[in-house]
C-alpha cells in the first residue's frame, strides 16, 4: 500500500499544475493528512488546518546560450535552480556546460523544446540572438505549464513577436503574461547586471506565489527511500519537523522543514541554533518512548530568551512534529 509520501512524490512527477496539502492540526483528526491538485477552499467552522502548496525543485530553462546567458546559468546555481540551456550552436553549448548548466541541448530550439515538460515550477527565460528564435521559442513554451516566462529584446522586437503569435492564434492576454523586457528596471548595462536583474525578477514573482517551504528532493527521498547500506532498507524511525506558524523574527519560514532519524542524523533544517536542537531532542523522546505519533511544539524566542541563548531573532514559531512509520 502506498504510503502518503510515496502519493505525494508521484504527484509532483507527474501533475503540471500546484500541489497542495492540508494537515488536521486540532480535534480526533489531528495529523490526518490529504493530497490535492487545486487550490484548496477555505472551510468555515473546520476545525485548525495546515494547508500548504508543495513547491518541486525551481528549474530554469534558458533558451539560447549568448553572452547574458552565462551570468544566468551562474545566479541560477547559486540560487538553487537545476538550470537547462537550449542553443542550437556547439560552440555555445560547450560555453553553457562549461559555465555549470546542469542539463545542455544542443539542437534547433523546436526540437530542444518540444524534450522540456513544463508545470508549475518551471521558470523560462528567453535569451537567443534574434526575434526569429525567440517567436519560435516563445509559441512552443505558451503551449506549456510554466511558473514565469521573461523575453529579452527592444520593445520594437518585442512587439515584433507578439504581433506574428497573435496573428498565428494566440491569444493576446496570454501573451501579455510574458515579462517583457525581461527583468527589473536597474539600469542595467554589462551582461552581468542583465543577468542580476532577470534573476531578480524571477525572485520577485517566485516569492510572490503562495506557497511554503516545501520537500526538497534529499527529504522526500529520506521520507521513504532505503538508506545505502541498510540491505533490508532503512529501519530508523523518523519525525517530521514543519514550521506552521510564526510571529516576529524567526530565522526560517512557515513550511520549512526537517527530518529527524533516531540515530539524530537530519535532512534539511529549520534554522539551526537552540530551536533546532530543541525540536531535535523532542523528536528524539518521540522516537524513544513511541508514546505520541504527532504533537505541536511552541518555542519562545523572545528578547528576554533570545539575549540568554545569544541568538538574534526575537519571535514564537509553532513546529509540527509527525512520526513516519517505517515503510
Amino acid at each position: 500500500m502506498d504510503t502518503f509520501y510515496t502519493q505525494l512524490k508521484r504527484a509532483l512527477e507527474t501533475t503540471e499544475r500546484d500541489v497542495w496539502i492540508e494537515t488536521v492540526l486540532e480535534g480526533e483528526r489531528r495529523g490526518e493528512k490529504r493530497l490535492l491538485t487545486s487550490a484548496p477552499d477555505e472551510e468555515k467552522d473546520s476545525p485548525r488546518v495546515f494547508r500548504e502548496r508543495v513547491g518541486r525543485s525551481p528549474k530554469l530553462i534558458i533558451c539560447g546560450g549568448g553572452h547574458v546567458s552565462i551570468p544566468v546559468i551562474k545566479m541560477g546555481k547559486m540560487l538553487g535552480f537545476v538550470v537547462t540551456v537550449l542553443e542550437d550552436r556547439p560552440k555555445f553549448a560547450d560555453n553553457a556546460r562549461a559555465a555549470g548548466a546542469d542539463t545542455v541541448i544542443c539542437e534547433p530550439f523546436s526540437i530542444e523544446l518540444s524534450k522540456i515538460r513544463g508545470d508549475s515550477d518551471t521558470w523560462f527565460v528567453i535569451v537567443t540572438r534574434g526575434h526569429r528564435y525567440d517567436t519560435e521559442c516563445l509559441e512552443e513554451i505558451l503551449k506549456k505549464q510554466y511558473a514565469y516566462v521573461g523575453m529579452m529584446g527592444s520593445r520594437r522586437r518585442v512587439a515584433i513577436v507578439k504581433d506574428q503569435l497573435e496573428e498565428r492564434g494566440i491569444d493576446r492576454a496570454e501573451l501579455e503574461r510574458v515579462y517583457t523586457p525581461i527583468g527589473l528596471k536597474i539600469g542595467a548595462q554589462t551582461p552581468e547586471e542583465i543577468a542580476v536583474s532577470i534573476m531578480a525578477e524571477v525572485i520577485q514573482v517566485k516569492n510572490s506565489r503562495q506557497r511554503t517551504g516545501g520537500y526538497s528532493k534529499e527529504l522526500l527521498n529520506a521520507l521513504f527511500v532505503p538508506d545505502e547500506g541498510d540491505g533490508a532498507g532503512d529501519t530508523q524511525k523518523k519525525v517530521l519537523a514543519t514550521i506552521i506558524s510564526r510571529k516576529g523574527s524567526a530565522p526560517r519560514d512557515v513550511g520549512t522543514k526537517m527530518l529527524i532519524r533516531e540515530d539524530g542524523t537530519t535532512v534539511d533544517t529549520i534554522g539551526g541554533g537552540c530551536v533546532e536542537s530543541e525540536i531535535i531532542q523532542k523528536a528524539l523522546l518521540m522516537m524513544r518512548t513511541g508514546k505520541e505519533r504527532y504533537q505541536i511544539c511552541r518555542v519562545d524566542m523572545t528578547l528576554e530568551a533570545a539575549e540568554d541563548e545569544g541568538m538574534v531573532c526575537g519571535g514564537v514559531v509553532e513546529v509540527m512534529l509527525e512520526y513516519i512509520s517505517r515503510h
